[in-house]
């Protein structure tokens, strides 16, 4: 499956932001990359700059390659609401993201591959499918045989407690959570400015 394999502290640096989770480089780096390092001045971003870096910026931050992502924002400008809120909704009820946000997985790449690895039920049954858009009642639940997984193991046990939205409801006993609705703008955790994107959309 298509995904982003380059470097992800450059990424994150380039954002300002550790977008992929916490990152020992980027603490210690958090200026921009280049030869000059933060001492080289920076001229004031475009408009269309700003906007372009805010849809990249959203796009590595849940995982999504350009096509998806443009076909994710045309679903979100058909469906009523604020399509900039309606599109972050769509990227919080991938599969993939649930898994990470129930603290099955410790960043949104993991539970891709527990995803794709077949690790993961919806619903009770077998889906490899990190794109999958859940429902409303939707329960998300990791394999039988794949419960005593170190990776799940270790991310519960640290992590699961602290990752409470108000979207989701967690088992800890049964290491499954069920996706009750689309979250709020207000309850997204990510510093993003859907706006910026639907303006870059809409030239």
């Amino acid at each position: 499956m298509a995904r982003y394999t380059g470097p992800k502290t450059k990424k994150a640096r380039a954002f300002g932001e550790a977008i992929f989770g916490y990152d020992k480089s980027f603490e210690r780096k958090k200026y921009r990359p280049g030869q000059h390092g933060n001492s080289r001045r920076r001229r004031q971003k475009s408009d269309y700059a700003l906007q372009l870096m805010e849809k990249q910026k959203a796009k590595y931050t849940y995982g999504v390659l350009e096509r998806q992502f443009r076909n994710l924002f045309e679903s979100a400008s058909r469906k009523s609401g604020v399509t900039g809120t309606v599109l972050l909704q769509f990227l919080e009820a991938r599969l993939d993201n649930v898994v990470f946000r129930l603290g099955l997985a410790p960043t949104r790449a993991a539970a891709r591959q527990l995803v794709t690895h077949k690790h993961i039920v919806l619903n009770g049954v077998i889906n490899n499918v990190p794109s999958t858009q859940l429902r409303a009642g939707d329960v998300v639940g990791v394999k039988g045989k794949s419960q005593g997984l170190q990776v799940v193991r270790d991310s519960v046990g640290t992590k699961g407690d602290a990752r409470k939205f108000g979207w989701l409801e967690f088992n800890h006993d049964k290491l499954e959570g069920k996706f009750l609705d689309y979250p709020e703008r207000d309850a997204i955790p990510e510093k993003i400015n859907e706006q910026l994107i639907v303006e870059l959309y809409s030239k």
